[in-house]
Formats: structure tokens, C-alpha cells, sequence
């Protein structure tokens, strides 16, 4: 009887672990933040291992293979849990080539590339894509972006009309470009404005809004002639109001007619029922590594969640969790780029730039369609 009770507590105390949910599901994304033991066969798993499952109450946690095998376990010989991860192996290569991509000018050929990382130039295209969210290509371009951002952010302080001119083609070499002209024809994607008003902190840019009401309280939607940039949620309008000056300082803050009310509506029923998405343009703007995280987070189905540990080895660099929780608190496009659906580790709902309790209510809006 005795044994039977402590069977019982033993299986509960698995069950009750989140890990174990992980075990039970094969979850591959898991992979290497733990490991688990099983009793009677006096082996250690990785939690995707395909064996068969073990009872709950013959189940121990590890954090390492090195603690799993202090406990006196020997690893898996079916998932062989003490050699690299495939993922990992990609995701190192990735990281490699993004490295070459950073410090090289020009930014190296697709051939180049995928001979250094020793990939072939097909799978290697398909494998950046995969973890990055973005192409090389693309890569490099937003990469250059955010050192063009950077640079005009740092003479923007110091800089006098007369000299604008000298400061903004000193940006644009310094961030890696060959000629003024190249720059120029894409400065508006780079930018989201001309370098000019870039540098005077986004003056004469138009940038219409509203504000309406929701399930989730206060939403004031923005919009450039790029499209949406900006989705905010609150209690107080007012403070939503001061939040889309803040982002813009200099811009041209216009309040939208009847017809741009329309979008709100629109907006609006994407809170409302998040998985049918948003068909509308959206005007994003951020770092290279903020929109490698943001492609990332739209690329989790509606009604699913990730952990910040998932997303960062998504994007291919597995020890920027704290940087990728950074770049979710960043988003200025509520829902439209949905950080509501990363969590925990443990499943736990965290930080929410616009509050726990509307996070908790998306989710669930979206568990129920």
C-alpha cells in the first residue's frame, strides 16, 4: 500500500512538472533546455526522443547531461542526446554567414556564402530563410539599414542645417554604400522617409491617426503613406496619443477622417478575432535583429504560442532570449506582429507591453476560433 502512494506521488509530481508536457509531446523545440531520465531502463533522453514513452512516476528532470549522468544515467542510444543538435549545427552556420554578411563590403555573393558554411547554395538560401525569417539578401539590406539608422542617429545631435547635407552622405559611405545614388533609390524603404527629414527626427512626414474603443479598451491606429506603423493599446487615449507623438517627433500628427476611421474598424476586427489576420500594408520599422524576431513572431499560427527561448533559436542566435524579449517589448504593432504569443518557457504568460490581462484575452480569443 505503501508503494502504491509513493507511485502515485512520484507520477504526479512528473505530471505536474511543464516539462513533462514536452516529453509527452516529442517537442523537438525543447531540445536541449533539459533532459530526462527514465528509472528502470537507467538512460537519459532528449525530450523529441522517439522511444517509447515512459510511465510518469519512473521520470526524472535534468538540466544538463552532465547532471543526468552525476544521477548515474547513461545517454539514449536512439536520440543520442550528447551529440550537437541538427538545429544547433544549422543554426551555428547561420550565424556564421550573418557574421559574414555584417562585416563584409560589399555583402558576400549567395555562392560565396554557402561555400564558406559548407552548404549547397540551394539548401543554404532555403536554411537562412528558415532561421533568419529573412533571405541573405534581405539580410544584408536591412543590416545596412540599421547601420544607416545608427549613423544619421549619431550626427543628428551635432548636426546644423548647412552641414546636413556633409552628415548625410557621410552616414550613407560609412554604412556601407558606394554611391549616393544607390542609397537614394531606396531610402524611403530603408528610412521610411527622406534621410533629410530622417535626421530632423521625421519632420513634414504625415502620419494620419484614430482612436477608438475595443474588448482589449483604447486603440489608436497609425498609418505613413508606407502603411499601418503603429497599433497601440491602452486605458487612457490620451496617453496613446502622446506614445504616437513620442515615436514621431517631428512628423505631421493628423487626425483621420471619417474614411480612415474605417481602417479602425478593420483593426478592431482584428482584435476581435485574430486568426483571420490583417490583409493591410504595414509600415515596420526596426533593427535587422528586431525584424528577424518580428518576421519570427508572424510566423506563429494563430491560436499556437512560443517561448522567447523557441524564438531565439528560430532566428538562429539561441543565447539572445533577453534581446528577443527586448525586440518583443519594442513592437508598435499590437496583434498585427503578435508578441501576445510568446510565453514562458514554462507556459506562463509574462510581460506585455500593454498588459498580462490583455494578453491572457487574445490568447484565449484565439484558442476558441
Amino acid at each position: 500500500m505503501k508503494q502504491s502512494i509513493n507511485k502515485a506521488a512520484l507520477a504526479a509530481a512528473t505530471e505536474n512538472d511543464p516539462r513533462w508536457a514536452s516529453v509527452q509531446a516529442r517537442d523537438a523545440t525543447a531540445d536541449g533546455d533539459f533532459y530526462y531520465s527514465v528509472k528502470t531502463t537507467g538512460v537519459y533522453c532528449r525530450p523529441s526522443c522517439a522511444a517509447r514513452q515512459a510511465r510518469p512516476e519512473n521520470v526524472r528532470f535534468h538540466a544538463s547531461c552532465e547532471a543526468a549522468e552525476l544521477a548515474g544515467f547513461r545517454p539514449c542510444k536512439r536520440c543520442k542526446p550528447r551529440q550537437p543538435l541538427l538545429a544547433s549545427e544549422h543554426a551555428a552556420r547561420i550565424t556564421e554567414a550573418c557574421r559574414l554578411i555584417e562585416s563584409a563590403d560589399p555583402a558576400p555573393k549567395l555562392a560565396e556564402l554557402a561555400d564558406t558554411v559548407g552548404i549547397s547554395r540551394f539548401h543554404f538560401h532555403r536554411l537562412f530563410k528558415s532561421v533568419t525569417g529573412l533571405t541573405p539578401r534581405q539580410y544584408a539590406h536591412a543590416h545596412r539599414a540599421e547601420r544607416v539608422r545608427k549613423e544619421l542617429d549619431h550626427r543628428e545631435s551635432s548636426t546644423r542645417a548647412n552641414s546636413a547635407g556633409a552628415s548625410i552622405t557621410r552616414a550613407i559611405f560609412d554604412a556601407g554604400y558606394n554611391a549616393n545614388s544607390r542609397f537614394y533609390e531606396e531610402s524611403d524603404r530603408v528610412l521610411g522617409m527622406r534621410p533629410r527629414e530622417f535626421l530632423a527626427g521625421g519632420i513634414d512626414v504625415d502620419i494620419r491617426f484614430a482612436i477608438g474603443e475595443c474588448s482589449l479598451g483604447s486603440i489608436l491606429v497609425a498609418q505613413s503613406v508606407r502603411g499601418i506603423c503603429a497599433i497601440l493599446l491602452g486605458d487612457d487615449p490620451d496617453v496613446l496619443a502622446c506614445d504616437l507623438q513620442a515615436r514621431f517627433p517631428g512628423a505631421n500628427i493628423i487626425g483621420g477622417d471619417h474614411d480612415f476611421e474605417q481602417l479602425i474598424a478593420r483593426v478592431v476586427g482584428l482584435i476581435e478575432s485574430p486568426a483571420i489576420g490583417l490583409d493591410l500594408p504595414l509600415d515596420i520599422r526596426g533593427t535587422s535583429f528586431q525584424q528577424r524576431v518580428w518576421q519570427a513572431l508572424r510566423d506563429i499560427p494563430a491560436g499556437e504560442t512560443a517561448s522567447y527561448t523557441d524564438i531565439a533559436k528560430r532566428i538562429g542566435s539561441p543565447r539572445s532570449v533577453r534581446a528577443v524579449a527586448q525586440a518583443c517589448a519594442a513592437n508598435a504593432l499590437a496583434v498585427a506582429i503578435p508578441c501576445h504569443r510568446v510565453v514562458r518557457i514554462d507556459g506562463g504568460l509574462s510581460g506585455y507591453r500593454w498588459g498580462v490581462e490583455r494578453k491572457r484575452a487574445l490568447l484565449e480569443k484565439e484558442a476558441k476560433q
